[in-house]
């Protein structure tokens, strides 16, 4: 009879899944998990570890899973057990949280929200993916077509049933504009949750996808000129099981703790984006008139805004404060979930404490506004902006913010020389 093993794994500063596989139940009865190594936090993208890392070759680490992420991924092989797939927290060797680590980062984000302001945030991430045929065949149909949908409908319903399984509460799966570009949306959950989910997701995207003869990526762009795949984060705030996000009457619905909240993103957006949109060709995709993020502001309906005021459906099954979102639209899956949501949630923290206004609600197209700040118009230009922010940096352990800094240089020098159209192949491959 074989054994059954389980995947203990951490997402790191790249986003990529890594891991160590271990004997179950003994993995998680013991409460050690697996063995790491600090180093392993400075990987590239494309494998190599960052020379500029806090850490060389000094240290050892506990990969401690937790069962509440399990998820079950089918075999390929039918004589074979599914395998367990867990998600964990790094930590010392005596049990304690490593500073350094993504998930610990975003534990400690929500926690000071709620010990400040007895606030929590709930969260949806909206993943965009490019699938294509592993011959290289690419997926035929129109854009939001049924043709297009019906071509993988295989996959998509093997997709939502193990999403379902899992509890994640899939809403939709959608062909979308760009060719062969689709989209997947799950029900909001507690900040933790959601994150936890948004790796999750990604990889049970791409394993679903092998099953059934496809690759999916979810690089920002396949091509300079393609369609970009973004990942929107929708957000609110409750307090004692109750939204107090909307205020119906005041300017944009929004609360004065959503208006104070969402106002610290918007003060600290042009370092923030440095950490949600972080590889060498994300902001070939955060321009005017590409439908991602073309300003910092926060507007209505307005999908060229940073943050988005999500439109309200007025029926009379509507709980309007109770789904009464806003959305930040500067985030892409070269991003970790854990560090893109704690990220957004210290921002929150900071407006809260400052009591920040918001000035201006943008209700026109943006190129038609005067309160709109440009993004910055590289990753370059929002790392500097990152070095000059010295309450962002405050939010980070010291060890992780030197070596998210080191791994962008890395892949920079990887980088230099290749064309746009090079560097974009180069993420795909990866994503």
């Amino acid at each position: 009879m074989n054994q059954p093993w389980a995947f203990i794994a951490t997402c790191d500063l790249v986003s990529h899944v890594r891991g160590r596989s271990a004997p179950y139940p003994k993995v998680l009865q013991s409460g050690a998990g697996v063995g790491w190594v600090p180093a392993d936090l400075a990987m590239s993208a494309f494998g190599g570890i960052a020379e500029n890392n806090a850490f060389g070759a000094l240290g050892d680490l506990r990969l401690v899973p937790d069962a509440s992420t399990e998820v079950s991924f089918p075999s390929v092989n039918s004589d074979l057990p599914p395998t367990r797939f867990f998600l964990a927290n790094q930590r010392n060797i005596d049990g304690t949280p490593w500073r350094a680590c993504p998930r610990t980062y975003i534990e400690e984000a929500i926690a000071k929200l709620e010990k400040d302001f007895n606030i929590q945030v709930m969260a949806s991430f909206e993943h965009e993916f490019a699938l294509r045929y592993s011959d290289g065949r690419t997926i035929s149909g129109l854009p939001f077509g049924f043709d297009a949908y019906r071509e993988v409908e295989e996959f998509g319903v093997a997709l939502i049933a193990i999403l379902t399984d899992h509890g994640f509460e899939p809403e939709t799966f959608l062909p979308e504009y760009g060719s062969g570009q689709f989209e997947v949306t799950i029900a909001p959950a507690l900040a933790l949750v959601a994150a936890d989910r948004a790796i999750l997701l990604r990889e049970i995207v791409r394993d679903t996808a092998k099953r059934f003869g496809l690759v999916a990526s979810f690089a920002p762009l396949l091509a300079p000129d393609s369609v970009g795949n973004g990942v929107h984060v929708h957000l609110s705030l409750w307090r004692s099981g109750k939204s107090i996000t909307y205020s119906a009457g005041r300017p944009g619905d929004l609360s004065i703790e959503a208006e104070n909240a969402f106002a610290g993103i918007l003060d600290h957006a042009q370092a923030i984006v440095a950490l949600t949109a972080p590889s060498q060709i994300s902001f070939l995709r955060l321009q005017p008139h590409r439908w991602s993020a073309g300003g910092i502001c926060i507007a209505k309906q307005n999908r060229e805004a940073l943050l988005r005021i999500c439109p309200q459906i007025k029926t009379a099954k509507q709980d309007l404060a109770k789904t009464f979102n806003i959305e930040y639209r500067a985030a892409d899956a070269t991003a970790n979930p854990w560090i893109v949501l704690g990220t957004l949630i210290n921002a929150m923290t900071d407006g809260l404490k400052r009591s920040l206004p918001i000035a201006h609600i943008i209700d026109e197209e943006l190129e038609s506004a005067v309160h709109v700040t440009a993004m910055p118009a590289s990753l370059e230009s929002a790392l500097e902006y990152l070095a000059k922010d010295l309450v962002v940096q405050s939010w980070f352990n010291s060890e992780m913010l030197q070596t998210f800094i080191g791994i962008r240089a890395n892949e920079a020098a990887e980088m230099n020389g290749l064309t746009p159209t090079e560097r974009c192949a180069r993420y795909v491959s990866v994503y």
